[in-house]
């Protein structure tokens, strides 16, 4: 399913321009290349409709280790679903990998250790947010310093210090603290920048663009990580006004969820809020849907949870201050797994899941039949 590195999966995606033009005919591969590296690019391929209708936009990699799943998906849907659609009326954008850097490093940061779902800003913000107590308070437990030479160690230090915050804390504080994104610890898990990165604004530029060109637009974007392990979760920008449990009918799917904390999680400078306050700012809300497969890896539980963010920490800090190899093996494996699992079923399960949802929702947005 996955290809073995960045290179392999960007020639891969590259490849699929001839599959594309036997519908589309004036097809072309874009890209920008990331200032500073040798070879880093942001690709993706527009297909244009000569009587435009409607563009199906999506997007992977915005977090470089969630890439791997993406790129999977956007395969999938060029075999299944593209071929359903009229390449007369409705355009296509397919976006290969938003983060190459991460992608390339097995990261979710950019180069700048910037998670660019944190990094999609409006006029004022981040000044205008209230500075993060709760992140600050945890923060030298979030962002433990030296080298991991022992991991169980480290693993239990971690463990019980995570205990005592829990006790002082709740659950419900420390999940809101780490997952919202925060800007004053440049070092830290979950930074959302000090300033616009390259990537955001390369982002921003195609979504105008793409706001431009066509009227409707439907924008999906590709991550994975949280929500039950076997169930892909459709999840809503907290500014989209529309009632999920209608969409979970309209859509014939099951889980659809806003960003919210009693439904999901609230984010900072999240990519697709923004798209919707793009949308919004144009008087086009009505005729943009922008929203999030997301496809989770490790369950809900709270095992589950605990794990995922212990890996994060010791992931980051590994990045900073190196390990033994035997801990680097163990950090590295579990990463993978956090987000691009390898069990053959959980793979095949995400592309199940992947085209019910992308049928159900063109079928409700009328660019495919009812057949």
């Amino acid at each position: 399913m996955y290809p073995p590195s960045y290179r392999a999966s960007r020639e891969r995606f590259r490849s699929r321009l001839a599959e594309v033009r036997t519908r589309w005919p004036d097809a072309r591969l874009c890209a920008h290349h990331l200032s500073g590296t040798d070879d880093l690019t942001i690709d993706w391929l527009e297909a244009d409709a000569p009587q435009p209708m409607a563009l199906v936009l999506l997007t992977a990699g915005e977090h470089g280790a969630e890439a791997y799943v993406g790129a999977a998906v956007l395969g999938h849907f060029l075999e299944v679903i593209a071929p359903q659609l009229d390449p007369t009326q409705v355009g296509l954008r397919l976006v290969h990998a938003i983060n190459p850097w991460g992608m390339q490093h097995g990261r979710r940061v950019n180069r700048n250790n910037v998670d660019l779902n944190r990094n999609f800003w409006w006029p004022g913000f981040p000044a205008s947010l209230p500075p993060a107590a709760d992140y600050a308070l945890l923060e030298p437990f979030l962002n433990p310093t030296g080298s991991i030479e022992h991991l169980p160690a480290a693993q239990l230090a971690i463990l019980g210090r995570l205990a005592a915050k829990l006790v002082r804390l709740g659950t419900a504080r420390i999940r809101a603290a780490t997952l919202m994104g925060q800007y004053q610890f440049r070092e830290g898990i979950y930074h959302g920048g000090e300033a616009t990165q390259e990537e955001t604004h390369t982002m921003s530029r195609l979504y105008a663009d793409c706001l431009d060109r066509y009227a409707r637009v439907i924008h999906v974007d590709l991550h994975t990580g949280y929500g039950p392990r076997d169930q892909m979760s459709i999840v809503n920008s907290a500014l989209d006004p529309r009632d999920p449990s209608e969409l979970r009918r309209r859509f014939n799917y099951p889980i659809v969820l806003r960003s919210t904390p009693e439904e999901f999680y609230a984010i900072h400078g999240d990519m697709i809020d923004y798209v919707n306050a793009l949308a919004r700012s144009r008087g086009r809300q009505e005729h943009v849907y922008a929203t999030t497969f997301e496809f989770g890896t490790v369950g809900e539980s709270f095992t589950a949870v605990v794990h995922s963010l212990l890996t994060m920490i010791l992931e980051n800090r590994l990045w900073r201050f190196g390990g033994s190899d035997a801990a680097r093996r163990t950090i590295s494996r579990d990463f993978r797994e956090l987000f691009a699992p390898t069990a053959p079923a959980w793979q095949a399960k995400a592309l199940i899941d992947a085209r019910q949802a992308f049928e159900g929702i063109l079928r409700a947005e009328g660019l495919l039949g009812n057949s």
